[in-house]
């Protein structure tokens, strides 16, 4: 039994083995069927003919996908650690709004959580190595956190101070019925989504929508601009660290690239410490 449940765990989790990568293409076959025929049945005309059809479909892949989560929490060797994982949030959250939907109606179109677990892709087509990458725009993110904060912040007290204003400007009879709504004018207008639901009359309305529109640009291209900046850090610090591991030998010039190393791969002769090493 030990040696068939390594095994099985083999094939679910790992993708060295052609049962692995076999295992992981039919399962991103099925999510995506299973993403397929949500989308579908959203469109009334075709539901309408092939409505049992999916729900059968449905069903047949929910169950699938409960056998998976079952195996994976059965194989684990640290089955709480995938549960509360990632992944394992995921497996879960994809499977029960079939099952909630069947006594809570219109619950089932939250199973579009599936689509998440497409992200196995990468481990499947070998691309984790941009995985890299996504973990150093994530450092962006979290460094550049609080200034976003701030910057939203700031930009929430202009448009409530905006939108007040253009309350008192324009008034009930051009459509600002309220202050609130007025806030929301400035929001939209402020992000230049414009929606044109509501618009200002008055020529002092207009001037101060102009000048609102104006610094949307600004507010769009700050919150861009500071993430970018962290992530030209990031990768200027990681290319600093990458060049300081990197030791050549005094004697033959070869490069080592590990700071483990006290002497030479290829003259045996003593390498210089790190700290010695004379800046590019």
């Amino acid at each position: 039994m030990k040696s068939f449940k390594k095994k099985l765990h083999r094939i679910i989790f790992g993708v060295d083995t052609a049962a692995g990568k076999g295992f992981d293409i039919v399962l991103l076959i099925l999510i995506i069927a299973s993403i397929t025929i949500l989308m579908l049945e959203s469109v009334q005309e075709i539901n309408i003919r092939w409505s049992a059809t999916f729900k059968k479909l449905d069903w047949i892949i929910t169950c699938l996908f409960t056998v998976e989560y079952v195996l994976r929490i059965w194989t684990s060797e640290k089955r709480r650690h995938y549960v509360f994982s990632f992944f394992g949030l995921i497996d879960l959250f994809s499977i029960l709004p079939t099952y909630i939907g069947i006594l809570i109606s219109g619950t089932h179109a939250l199973a579009i959580i599936r689509v998440l677990r497409l992200l196995r892709v990468f481990r499947v087509l070998k691309l984790v190595q941009f995985m890299g990458e996504a973990s150093k725009l994530k450092e962006a993110l979290r460094t550049s956190s609080r200034k976003i904060v701030v910057f939203l912040f700031f930009v929430m007290i202009v448009s409530v101070f905006l939108g007040t204003l253009m309350y008192i400007i324009e008034g009930r009879e051009h459509g600002f019925t309220s202050i609130p709504r007025s806030i929301y004018w400035a929001i939209v207008t402020l992000t230049t989504v414009g929606y044109g639901d509501i618009a200002p009359q008055t020529t002092l309305g207009q001037i101060l929508a102009m000048l609102l529109m104006i610094t949307g640009y600004g507010v769009i291209a700050v919150p861009t601009g500071l993430v970018t900046a962290e992530f030209v850090r990031a990768n200027a610090s990681t290319s600093g660290k990458a060049t300081h591991a990197k030791r050549a030998c005094l004697h033959c010039g070869t490069t080592v690239d590990r700071d483990t190393a006290k002497f030479c791969s290829q003259c045996g002769q003593a390498l210089p410490n790190a700290d010695n090493i004379p800046s590019d």
